[in-house]
């Protein structure tokens, strides 16, 4: 195994789950967000095999190809909507946990995609970086390219939007 098959499976490893969890909350289905993420991969080691230098920030890189090949599944499915709410797929469970706990979380996920669908696209990948995938402020400005104080600010309006959509104005 070559050097840069060595670096590239630290960064698969590293980034996989952080990759797939993104890719599978903005997509209908368990074989889809499989699909994309496997692409997310194989463009990024493309890439990287034929770059002298590493890439800088291999998180960045791999969110915004994920990113854009969601946009493109939507595209070509003629879709408006991001994240459909009709036909969640159970997610991905371990048969080792006890039925009450499959259902707990099955209900969580389904949850957070119907209440993130209600949500804008910039708007929903800055909670799913922050809440979920643990990145920092810091580390979401570089992956989005925006200064620390927007990404303040669009996490803000988001969680705004998110109070928003769970408790509407009683007339």
């Amino acid at each position: 195994m070559t050097n840069k098959h060595k670096e590239f499976s630290k960064i698969y490893d590293q980034h996989i789950d952080k990759i797939y969890r993104f890719v599978y909350l903005k997509v209908s289905s368990q074989e889809t967000a499989q699909d994309i993420c496997s692409e997310t991969f194989l463009r990024c080691w493309k890439r990287y095999k034929t770059t002298k230098n590493t890439i800088e920030n291999p998180q960045a890189f791999l969110y915004r190809i994920a990113r854009n090949l969601v946009i493109d599944h939507y595209r070509q499915k003629g879709k408006v909507q991001i994240i459909p709410t009709e036909a969640i797929p159970i997610p991905i469970i371990d048969p080792s946990q006890n039925i009450e706990e499959m259902a707990m979380l099955t209900s969580d996920v389904n949850t957070i995609r119907l209440t993130l669908a209600k949500l804008k696209d910039d708007y929903q990948n800055v909670l799913i970086w922050h809440y979920l995938d643990d990145l920092s402020i810091s580390e979401i400005a570089k992956m989005s390219e925006k200064s620390e104080g927007a990404v303040r600010v669009q996490l803000h309006r988001a969680l705004e939007a998110l109070r928003g959509g769970l408790n509407p104005p009683q007339a």
